[in-house]
């Protein structure tokens, strides 16, 4: 049963049995329509009573040129394809926020390991270091004495702290090139 579009202006009046009247005639094919669009009866539903109460909401401004029951097909039909882009574009957001999160836990895991991969190599070389070098070594470097301080906490010439370090440090970055060439090479191609 086709409406008249005196309905349309009952409705524009506020006339709630008018609108009531609507609803009765239009909703289960209008509801059927969607149904075929989004494959989902609750969805369907919420998209025809959707259309509703934005023509309720709107009266004063509808503007109906074809016939109400084209009118209301329309609605739907538009109403059903801005939920599917919306629930698109929700969806690819959600898979690349689960992307992201991922790498950022795979990177982080990384770091870490690579962290601790460097820290053991970097105890491993000092613990190769002959014990002056590396006495002296970690006082500068952990302790941040300068060279004066670790002359006198020694008993060494500030010469000899000197030597010690710029041995201590010759040994280490030969101990530790082909690690950290490695560990550079990992972090600059992720």
């Amino acid at each position: 049963m086709e409406l008249s579009s005196g309905v349309i202006q009952m409705v524009k009046a506020q006339d709630e049995q008018a609108f009531e009247q609507l609803f009765r005639t239009y909703f289960k094919s209008l509801h059927s329509y969607a149904f075929t669009i989004l494959n989902s009866e609750a969805v369907a539903e919420e998209m025809v009573q959707q259309v509703f109460y934005k023509l309720w909401e709107k009266k004063e401004q509808m503007d109906v040129h074809t016939s109400v029951k084209a009118y209301l097909y329309r609605a739907v039909h538009n109403e059903s394809l801005n939920y599917l882009k919306h629930h698109t574009i929700k969806s690819k957001h959600q898979t690349y926020a689960m992307q992201q999160q991922q790498n950022n836990y795979e990177h982080s895991a990384g770091e870490k390991l690579a962290g601790r991969e460097l820290e053991q190599q970097i105890r491993q070389a000092l613990n190769d270091l002959p014990e002056q070098c590396r006495t002296i070594f970690q006082l500068s470097r952990y302790e941040e004495l300068k060279y004066r301080e670790i002359a006198d906490q020694l008993g060494l010439s500030i010469k000899t702290v000197e030597a010690q370090m710029g041995k201590a440090l010759k040994l280490l970055r030969l101990k530790l090139a082909d690690f950290l060439a490695i560990m550079l090479t990992i972090l600059l191609y992720r």
